[in-house]
């Protein structure tokens, strides 16, 4: 499928962009199509971690309810563990705040050959701590505070491209109603009691003012060679199915292949054949 269509384009708001399912597709094509496109992925990343020279970062992004743990769940599992590391990014501690907001995410880093995956990310210093004005002295108004950040983004993720890390940045966009919805379900479904966080009835009241946080932090940070992907994610299932067509996208294009050993490297192999084969 087309995924330049989820790519967000600069002027457009985010309010123009769909939560609902934008192709009909039938959920369990969707599902098979997602186990399809998980055993290409595993080649890929197979590949990816024995040619050791790229990594990628999948950034997702999306608020509370949105579905980023299950896609997590339901898409890279099945992928070799040691090539893979989720990294899941909550309110910074105290060491944390000693340092620059970007110093925990650097930690996180993926090295080269492995699938690093944030959840949540560095983003959250352009999102959650511009909507509740916690840098002292910069609130949501601070324009040019925040296009400062926007640019150290933006030149931190062209440092990661030109040094090897892809990122991919995903953002899982869901309606308002639809966030009502799945609060209600952990409220109502004893199974899910242990997901409800009280927290997220209080975020609720600020859902305007973190949309024009996210539609500024996708205008300063979108571009050509790293865009954001808006993907509609009021049905889990289709959000995932797009994930996993993403995912399989970028791993094609990093061109992956298992490395070729020498002529002298083959003559050595050979000659370990023959001392193993005389031991039998």
């Amino acid at each position: 499928m087309d995924l330049s269509e989820l790519r967000y384009r600069p002027g457009k708001e985010l309010d123009d962009y769909e939560t609902a399912p934008t192709i009909k597709l039938a959920k369990e094509n969707a599902l098979s199509r997602i186990e399809e496109n998980k055993a290409r992925m595993t080649l890929l990343q197979d590949k990816l971690y024995a040619e050791g020279k790229s990594a990628l970062l999948l950034i997702l992004q999306g608020m509370d309810t949105s579905g980023k743990d299950s896609a997590i769940k339901h898409v890279l599992t099945g992928l070799n563990p040691q090539g893979i590391e989720v990294t899941s990014f909550k309110a910074p501690n105290a060491t944390e705040l000693e340092h620059d907001y970007m110093w925990r995410t650097d930690r996180a880093l993926p090295p080269k050959g492995k699938i690093g995956v944030f959840n949540r990310s560095y983003y959250e210093d352009i999102l959650v701590v511009r909507v509740h004005g916690l840098v002292s002295g910069h609130g949501m108004e601070d324009k040019a505070f925040w296009k400062m950040r926007c640019r150290q983004i933006r030149d931190k993720e062209q440092y990661l491209l030109e040094n090897g890390i892809v990122p991919v940045k995903i953002f899982f966009h869901i309606s308002k109603g639809e966030q009502a919805e799945r609060l209600l379900k952990r409220i109502d479904d004893p199974e899910k009691n242990w997901k409800f966080d009280a927290a997220d009835i209080k975020e609720r009241a600020f859902w305007e003012d973190y949309q024009r946080a996210y539609q500024e932090a996708f205008e300063g940070t979108s571009t050509k060679e790293i865009p954001w992907y808006i993907v509609p994610a009021d049905k889990k299932w289709y959000a995932r199915f797009l994930l996993s067509e993403i995912l399989l996208e970028e791993l094609e294009r990093l061109e992956p292949e298992y490395p070729v050993v020498s002529k002298q490297q083959r003559e050595t192999l050979e000659q370990y054949r023959a001392l193993l084969e005389k031991d039998e």
